[in-house]
């Protein structure tokens, strides 16, 4: 269902990206909204269901040559776009999304108003396959409204203020961010850039402890968007390699880090391998596990880890 939301959260913003863009490329677009150009087809060729501004008459006709894309808002009944037909499980899917989208804390009631005739299009279309959306639904928890609030940000252009908790430095932050776009590569992310770092930035909405929006206008230094075909996060082939075993109460480090493995242990564990740049900056992640885990590769990092845990027991004694 994560990745019918997922889907359902691009088309929003793909119509207004396209309207301002005709012409785009395919690849380009792709990258601007972090997802791979099959499932960016894959998106085009659902929008001709919601039409340009989810008003009845003016279905979107999508017209691409596997390179640009082009849309049109057909001005007479005879050129309206065909609706697609859908499958039982993307209808319902498509459906339960919208819904949970639409419920929102925080969403503009335009927006709120446009998802629900939306949905009613798509239950129109879909006939007797819709039926079996009324009997599901999704909540959003705190991430909904952290989600509502860097839409609305995004569309009026202002900047957001928020606590922000850093898994490797495991503290909550407080900055102002410039947000630049939404994106989603397994998790919800704001890109966008931090008055604090004076820098790009990317942050996962789960982890926005607090969030909100400020009256300064948003002014982002204009920049590429970045290529996400690969992935949010792309350790270099060269980066050192770390293996960490971590038992039950440790499983969430391979949600928090991008690894190149996790083999299952047989007490309920990990061993987790991953590259990074930085080998040092896990220490801090050897002394968070505790009994929970360990750094087993390389010897003179695991050592390392070791001795700070030692120093650490021996602060408390003194």
């Amino acid at each position: 269902m994560s990745n019918a939301i997922d889907q359902t959260r691009r088309m929003l913003s793909l119509v207004t990206y396209l309207r301002e863009r005709p012409g785009a490329r395919v690849d380009e677009v792709a990258r601007a909204f972090g997802v791979t150009e099959a499932e960016l087809i894959g998106d085009l060729n659902v929008l001709p269901l919601c039409g340009t501004s989810f008003r009845g008459g003016d279905l979107l006709d999508i017209d691409t040559d596997g390179e640009q894309i082009w849309w049109h808002n057909p001005g007479t009944a005879d050129d309206v776009a065909q609706p697609l037909r859908l499958a039982a499980d993307e209808a319902t899917a498509l459906l339960v999304a919208a819904r949970a989208v639409a419920n929102l804390p925080g969403l503009r009631d335009s927006d709120r108003q446009a998802l629900l005739r939306a949905g009613a299009k798509l239950e129109a279309a879909a006939g007797e396959a819709a039926g079996g959306s009324s009997r599901l639904s999704v909540t959003f928890e705190s991430e909904g409204s952290v989600f509502a609030t860097v839409d609305r940000a995004l569309t009026e252009r202002r900047r957001l203020w928020m606590r922000y908790y850093s898994p490797a430095r495991d503290s909550l932050t407080e900055r102002e961010v410039d947000p630049i776009r939404l994106f989603a590569v397994g998790h919800t992310y704001v890109e966008g850039w931090c008055r604090l770092s004076e820098d790009r930035r990317t942050f996962r909405l789960d982890r926005v402890a607090e969030i909100r929006l400020l009256d300064e206008p948003s002014d982002p230094p204009r920049l590429e968007p970045r290529d996400l075909s690969q992935g949010l996060v792309q350790p270099a082939g060269d980066d050192p390699e770390v293996v960490v075993e971590v038992g039950p109460g440790g499983r969430w480090v391979a949600e928090y880090y991008p690894h190149d493995s996790a083999e299952e242990l047989p007490d309920g564990g990990l061993r987790i391998t991953l590259r990074t740049p930085d080998p040092g900056s896990l220490r801090r992640l050897a002394l968070r596990l505790g009994r929970d885990g360990r750094i087993v590769a390389p010897a003179a990092l695991a050592a390392d880890a070791r001795d700070a845990a030692v120093r650490a027991l021996a602060g408390y004694g003194e």
